[in-house]
């Protein structure tokens, strides 16, 4: 697979092997490889892995077909919200991871998809084939996945201008006192558990949450959350950051069930749903914008909130 992508200013400064990896979905080590061999050039000309892009330069990509895990197609049911010959919106529910891995290797959102679209993009990375951005397993809502390669790059390239719209519903703990807010905190890999995300890092990177107040429960608030950015698992660790972690999360807050009037409220998951997402189509440019409603885990767990305030 031969590719070419311009440099766009918001790239500009980036190391060419992280910017490789992050245009190509492969790996950095993989990357690296590309480059060393001559497959990936600049300009025309051959570069070490630590330069520099710059705005307007011209990476020209030379990936050869490689021998990879083959995705197995599976019948699935999923819920469809929008498909056409270079991309697929999907209502994905809790509890589902989206593409394989270990301990993962079939029931994925990903198999389900392959089965009923019968194609996928050809880049995103080994078994993560057209994934442009994904939700955690049980993070239910809106995703949208490209079924062709200039889907894959053009959203990717929504996805790094911060021009896609995320909102997400969210049950948290405790009582936020104001009606909307901004959290900033840089997030980064946890100084203590690199498996966890946190705002005490090393390498922190701009993250930015933007939320407003729906209802108020006691001991619990249902928000609205708008993602400036999109950090891995961005939400959940700026709520536990502020004091107020999502209601069932066992990594970020640990508050998995709720006391209220002497009625015992439990949280299956953790209550985080991705209920909008809009973005312009990669080839009509014609913007589209899809809704998802909130699951019966979500809904079941609000009426007990409601009725228990």
């Amino acid at each position: 697979m031969e590719k070419t992508i311009k440099v766009l200013e918001h790239d500009s400064g980036k190391r060419l092997d992280i910017f490789g990896s992050e245009m190509t979905g492969i790996s950095r080590s993989q990357i690296q490889k590309l480059i060393r061999e001559e497959l990936i050039l600049v300009n025309n000309y051959r570069c070490q892995q630590s330069y520099r892009v710059k705005t307007d330069d011209i990476i020209t990509f030379k990936i050869p077909k490689r021998e990879s895990p083959c995705l197995i197609p599976e019948p699935i049911p999923i819920n469809i919200l929008y498909v056409d010959d270079y991309l697929i919106v999907v209502d994905k529910p809790p509890n589902m991871v989206v593409y394989p891995a270990a301990g993962h290797s079939k029931g994925t959102l990903l198999n389900a998809v392959y089965y009923h679209t019968k194609k996928l993009a050809s880049v995103g990375g080994p078994l993560r084939n057209g994934i442009v951005h994904r939700l955690d397993k049980d993070t239910s809502g809106v995703m949208v996945i490209a079924l062709e390669e200039i889907a894959y790059y053009k959203l990717i390239e929504e996805f790094k201008r911060r021009a896609i719209k995320r909102k997400y519903k969210a049950l948290v703990y405790g009582i936020l006192k104001e009606d909307t807010g901004n959290i900033t905190f840089q997030i980064g890999r946890s100084i203590s558990d690199r498996k966890k995300m946190s705002i005490r890092t090393k390498r922190g990177k701009e993250s930015i949450t933007h939320w407003r107040v729906i209802e108020r429960f006691k001991e619990a608030t249902l928000i609205e959350a708008v993602l400036g950015t999109g950090r891995t698992h961005q939400i959940r660790v700026h709520f536990s950051a502020i004091g107020h972690p999502l209601l069932g999360d066992r990594v970020y807050g640990k508050k998995t069930s709720l006391q209220v009037n002497n009625q015992k409220i439990i949280f299956p998951r953790q209550m985080l749903h991705a209920y909008i997402l809009g973005f312009r189509h990669p080839t009509t440019d014609k913007y589209m914008e899809f809704f998802s409603d909130l699951p019966s885990d979500f809904r079941e767990c609000i009426e007990r909130l409601k009725k228990n305030s």
